[in-house]
């Protein structure tokens, strides 16, 4: 018997995106399957991030809804929203660590500002975070004393203390040179099949995207709206729109698993 097909975590239906009146991205729709490394593809200034900010909760949508596990998140109530939120666990590009806090004070803080546990239990915890990304050796330090990978893998046990559903990444790789990007790279796998955890990445590293993506959007700037859909790989081979044809060609596959399943290019609205 075929197992059944993962179900989609969140779901993003006619999403416009937009500074005032200035539209960024328009009526995108995409699901995310649990389980799943999700990309957010496409050229610098594209929207990229602007569209994580909507999915996230730090940007109210101009139209269109964000589900999460069935629920809306915008339609929501603030306290409801709240409760979604601590769902999330939120990797900014630049690790956005608190400069004045140690490793570890950084670390704490969502659990003394979202739990009751006790101070004891708080440093277990912490530990533990800090362990699974490899920087328990750092937990006295201040932010400024790491490198830029170091500061990612902090950042990373920050998101990851209060055991979120969904975890986003908003330029995971940037600053980062090959050999750290790809250890980044190897501990996201870690977190997928260790953790069961539901990824979103924005990204426009190829190497990245094709060693560990295997769904995705690919947002056009000058339509301003998706034109793809799919994983980075079928893109590369499959797709005939020349706009992702050649974004996605700009770097050879790396060695890997057999492609999935074929990128799907959107009809124009």
């Amino acid at each position: 018997m075929t197992p059944p097909a993962p179900r989609a975590l969140l779901q993003v239906r006619d999403l416009t995106v937009a500074f005032g009146p200035r539209v960024i991205q328009r009526k995108l729709s995409f699901s995310v399957r649990q389980g799943s490394i999700f990309a957010i593809m496409g050229g610098s200034g594209c929207g990229k991030s602007t569209v994580l900010k909507a999915m996230v909760g730090l940007l109210r949508p101009a139209a269109g809804t964000v589900m999460v596990d069935g629920q809306d998140y915008w339609a929501a109530t603030e306290a409801q929203r709240v409760a979604i939120g601590r769902r999330f666990g939120v990797l900014f590009q630049s690790g956005a660590l608190w400069s004045s806090m140690t490793v570890a004070e950084n670390v704490a803080l969502p659990l003394q500002m979202f739990t009751k546990l006790s101070a004891e239990a708080i440093a277990v915890l912490v530990d533990l975070k800090l362990s699974f990304v490899g920087m328990a050796a750092a937990a006295g330090k201040m932010p400024a004393e790491l490198s830029g990978g170091m500061r990612k893998r902090a950042a990373l046990a920050r998101a990851l203390a209060l055991d979120p559903q969904v975890l986003f990444f908003d330029e995971p790789s940037a600053g980062l040179d090959p050999i750290t990007s790809k250890l980044l790279d190897d501990l996201i796998l870690e977190l997928r099949a260790g953790l069961g955890a539901t990824v979103v990445i924005v990204s426009h590293e190829l190497p990245s995207l094709f060693a560990i993506c295997d769904d995705g959007v690919f947002l056009d700037a000058e339509t301003r709206t998706a034109i793809a859909h799919g994983s980075p790989r079928a893109m590369r081979d499959d797709c005939d729109h020349p706009t992702v044809r050649a974004f996605m060609q700009r770097g050879e596959l790396p060695p890997g698993p057999a492609r999935p399943a074929g990128a799907r290019q959107e009809r124009p609205r």
